[in-house]
């Protein structure tokens, strides 16, 4: 579990901060034993978005050559599940994080919203791109030209989030969903992470024939044998990933 923990700024994403959290997902991105990662901002904040005191320092120039773009992406790569359990504001790169992640369980209380164009500008780490891949493009051109904030129910709504939690649960909920994540064999959920995110960019044919390529794959496994071989044997199966 990784825990964004800057309640002074309300958790924002600094440069440091999203390059700590970039290093640590690579850090577990080849160890076996980490099969699922929960990000969460604490009890009552998630991530209220950028640190406005960095933005303020950056200029066009700057922003040419900026690191953030490559710590993002390297974010998005990572191959396997990752949960965000959300709690409190989930603002601008906050809501960015949030949509990168696989599932989004929230607590009712929670906020979603990209209010940068309250500061002249508009989200830069995805937000356009995946509201409306999410939510729709008329959702979308709402909440962004608006900046205005959206509850967890109506997130939920629009396929921003997945579930929806009492507050005092969202962690306990969001680390439930990773241990079920985990007891499944790890080559079939990282493939079927790599299928899912596919069919958002694919054409439906090209994504057809890449689902069945994964599955013809995962056919060769030992993982697949140990699965057939517990359901007839009527036994809880052993994944070790292989």
């Amino acid at each position: 579990m990784l825990t964004l923990n800057r309640p002074d700024t309300r958790n924002a994403l600094s440069t440091s901060l999203l390059t700590e959290i970039a290093v640590a997902l690579d850090s577990v991105r080849e160890d076996d034993t980490v099969r699922c990662v929960v990000i969460t901002g604490g009890d009552t904040v998630f991530s209220a978005g950028a640190d406005i005191r960095e933005l303020a320092k950056r200029t066009s120039a700057a922003a040419i050559v900026d690191v953030r773009p490559n710590l993002w992406d390297s974010i998005r790569k990572f191959p396997k599940p990752l949960i965000a359990a959300v709690n409190g504001y989930a603002l601008g790169g906050g809501c960015e994080l949030a949509m990168l992640c696989d599932i989004t369980v929230a607590g009712a209380g929670a906020a979603f919203g990209q209010p940068e164009v309250n500061l002249g500008i508009l989200p830069a780490a995805g937000g356009t791109q995946r509201l409306v891949r999410l939510a729709g493009r008329q959702l979308a051109m709402k909440w962004v030209m608006t900046g205005t904030h959206i509850e967890a129910c109506e997130a939920q709504a629009a396929g921003v989030v997945a579930e929806v939690v009492a507050d005092d649960q969202t962690l306990e909920r969001a680390l439930a969903l990773a241990e079920v994540i985990a007891e499944k064999p790890p080559l079939a959920v990282r493939l079927a992470k790599e299928v899912l995110n596919a069919a958002q960019d694919t054409p439906l044919e090209a994504g057809l024939a890449l689902e069945h390529k994964a599955c013809a794959a995962l056919l060769a496994s030992a993982d697949f044998n140990e699965g057939v071989t517990a359901f007839l044997e009527k036994r809880r199966p052993k994944f070790e990933g292989r």
